[in-house]
């Protein structure tokens, strides 16, 4: 086979979403479902319905309307969803999302019962699925799939992944590294609640066995181990692939939640500071502000970077 056609195979691999994936949307004619599943298929998304409890039969954004996913997944053959169920029903959402067979389920919806997502994690724990989130901006794959609410232009396509744990800061990534003359494979934003369905170290590991993704950023905040674990992980792993880390709340006082549930300082550990020389010892390019995550991603991967 030839270097060409080589690349061309490995090309149609991606992490989670990809041109062919068939993404429903649960909360379809919601106000916030329609709005994203609007901007998703102006994307290019292959979005091949939605679900909305007791309108099955009608359409909407000229996609057909079912009252349940199982309906939606016999009719479309769809493997991903995405939610916009209001947080009372979101984790009864996910598992019915669960149960049909969806493989990647992406919980956009914030303020979901803490309690709800323990009984998530049990009932999705021995099913074949991914779960993205919940309190999360989505999963793009640049010119294949938007699954999200990212702003899909600031995305071209190249060859670093993004996981994150903050929304806007995926973005701010995904600039730096674009302008720094790079591009994306495809970003991750796995949420900030305290549980969610796919850690640091999880998305990390994706981007480490995809072979469209040469480099890795990632952003985490204070709260919590999921940082530590995931650079414990790469370096345990051998740091096949340069990761570049920035860690949110470097001034935040202790004990405050900042912005999400999940970011708050409990102990020692628990800050940036002890969060930046845990990744540091790991071998993890670590930065100070996410306005050098471009120059430092070009500097390890060997590229002139385009901008300062």
């Amino acid at each position: 086979m030839s270097i060409f056609g080589a690349r061309k195979k490995i090309w149609k691999m991606s992490v989670l979403v990809n041109k062919n994936s068939k993404v429903i949307v649960q909360g379809f004619t919601g106000s916030e479902g329609t709005f994203h599943a609007g901007q998703m298929i102006e994307y290019g998304t292959n979005v091949v319905g939605g679900v909305t409890p007791n309108k099955g039969g009608q359409t909407h954004l000229d996609r057909p309307v079912f009252n349940t996913v199982a309906d939606a997944v016999k009719t479309t053959g769809a493997d991903v969803s995405i939610i916009f169920v209001p947080p009372a029903f979101a984790a009864d959402a996910i598992m019915e999302a669960a149960e049909a067979g969806i493989k990647v389920i992406v919980a956009i919806t914030e303020g979901i019962p803490v309690n709800d997502m323990v009984k998530v994690k049990s009932y999705i724990s021995d099913r074949d699925c991914t779960l993205i989130g919940p309190n999360c901006p989505g999963v793009i794959t640049p010119g294949e799939a938007k699954v999200g609410i990212m702003p899909g232009f600031v995305f071209k396509k190249g060859n670093i992944g993004i996981v994150s744990k903050s929304g806007t800061l995926t973005y701010e990534a995904a600039d730096q590294v674009v302008k720094a003359g790079m591009g994306i494979s495809s970003a991750i934003g796995i949420g900030g609640d305290p549980i969610i369905g796919t850690t640091t170290k999880q998305a990390v590991e994706l981007f480490m066995n995809d072979p469209e993704t040469a480099g890795i950023v990632m952003i985490g905040e204070i709260g919590g181990n999921l940082e530590a674990e995931a650079a414990n992980w790469i370096k345990d792993n051998g740091n096949k692939k340069p990761v570049v880390g920035f860690i949110a709340g470097q001034t935040a006082p202790k004990g405050r939640t900042m912005g999400h549930a999940g970011a708050i300082v409990g102990g020692e550990e628990d800050t940036a500071a002890a969060k930046m020389k845990i990744l540091a010892a790991c071998g993890i390019h670590v930065v100070d502000s996410p306005a050098t995550i471009g120059l430092v991603m070009a500097k390890v991967m060997g590229v002139t970077a385009l901008s300062k």
